[in-house]
């Protein structure tokens, strides 16, 4: 294995785990930015209450994007295997 090759398969790595956490990590963005709204208005300061419109709204992107995930990691692998078994010849 050359180091072009370790280098390829890490960004190809880096990339995906980006594509995948980005939704997830926009969504509990947008939630939480939503909530400060709301407790800045009505002048609540409790600090644990963003948190659980943050968790139900990442559980149902999660849910929504199961099948997105399982392909994606699915076809990723098969990529992985795949290269694998090039660069041993």
């Amino acid at each position: 294995m050359e180091i072009e090759d370790a280098v390829f398969i890490g960004r190809e790595f880096f990339a995906l785990a980006l594509l995948l956490t980005t939704p997830v990590v926009a969504v509990s963005l947008i939630v939480g930015l939503l909530i400060s709204i709301g407790q800045t208005v009505t002048s609540i300061q409790e600090q644990t209450l963003s948190f659980a419109p943050r968790i139900i709204a990442v559980v149902f992107v999660l849910m929504f994007l199961a099948t997105w995930y399982l392909q994606t990691l699915q076809n990723y692998t098969a990529g992985m295997i795949t290269q694998m078994v090039d660069l041993i010849r």
